[in-house]
């Protein structure tokens, strides 16, 4: 018997650029996860943003938090190559953003800010907020362009197509911006919030074709019962969640990134200084 089925809506740039993405399993992903107390992130939150009037959010926490790990540990910063890890030089955090539709719905993009181990807090979140901002008016005129081509290109060559790109912009390492294509355009971790979704923990999936071996997704923050000098009190956890590809990081340098960005969000004024903006790297 045959099933009773229905068209379904034309999928979005998103959804079609993970259908041409993803074949049968034969997944390299490993996960991992992290508990972090974030009452003193939350009130570094609260502070920075009354003293100085610009967004920060716990995304832009991680985000920072997760450049400076790959400064810090050089050996996390790679790129799969010829079957075999490259070392990156420049560290590039790739956050993922909701860009409404005009047909209401809500499609996935991406924002890059390269180089951002070298700036400071202040700096990270000014310059993410601006790609931000270009990307969800639908301003970024290379984004924009390589959506209008990837809608021509018929699903059933879309595995095809990402993955000849994916061989010239990173096994070839050719630049194609003669072309209209972005250098780089993914970075070298990718930080995706599922705390903005309303979402406690989940495990994201990585996507081949951007060769980014590391992807960090912090959830909602939430208040829990946690033990204080032998007493129960309330206190505020977040789950911080990992993918990573198996191939090219080593499970010991991938808990050393995780480290670091909990210590950082446990500890944000010994991290970046005071919440009023002082800009630490």
């Amino acid at each position: 018997m045959e099933l009773d089925l229905k068209p379904a809506p034309p999928p979005g740039a998103f959804r079609k650029l993970a259908l041409g993405a993803w074949r049968s399993p034969k997944d390299p992903s490993a996960y991992a996860s992290l508990e972090v107390r974030m009452e003193k992130a939350v009130a570094f939150l609260e502070a920075w943003r009354a003293r100085t009037g610009q967004r920060l959010t716990v995304t832009h926490l991680v985000a920072k938090a997760s450049a400076d790990a790959l400064r810090l540990h050089p050996e996390a910063n790679v790129l799969l190559r010829w079957g075999a890890p490259s070392l990156r030089v420049d560290v590039g955090v790739c956050v993922l953003v909701v860009q409404p539709e005009e047909s209401g719905r809500a499609d996935l993009t991406t924002a890059t800010v390269p180089r951002a181990d070298t700036l400071s807090l202040e700096e990270f979140a000014r310059a993410m907020e601006a790609v931000v901002s270009q990307v969800r008016s639908r301003k970024d005129a290379v984004i924009e362009r390589g959506k209008r081509r990837s809608y021509r290109i018929p699903g059933m060559f879309m595995g095809l197509a990402l993955r000849l790109l994916s061989f010239v912009w990173f096994t070839l390492n050719v630049d194609l911006r003669w072309v209209g294509m972005p250098r780089d355009p993914f970075g070298s971790v990718v930080v995706t919030s599922l705390g903005s979704l309303g979402l406690e923990r989940g495990f994201v999936a990585t996507v081949p074709y951007t060769r980014v071996p590391l992807i960090l997704a912090p959830g909602a923050v939430r208040t829990v019962p946690v033990v204080e000098a032998g007493e129960l009190v309330p206190g505020r956890m977040m789950t911080l969640t990992c993918t990573w590809d198996a191939r090219a990081l080593d499970v010991e340098v991938v808990a050393k990134v995780l480290r670091h960005v909990g210590a950082a969000l446990e500890s944000p004024e010994e991290t970046w200084g005071a919440a009023s903006g002082a800009r630490v790297g």
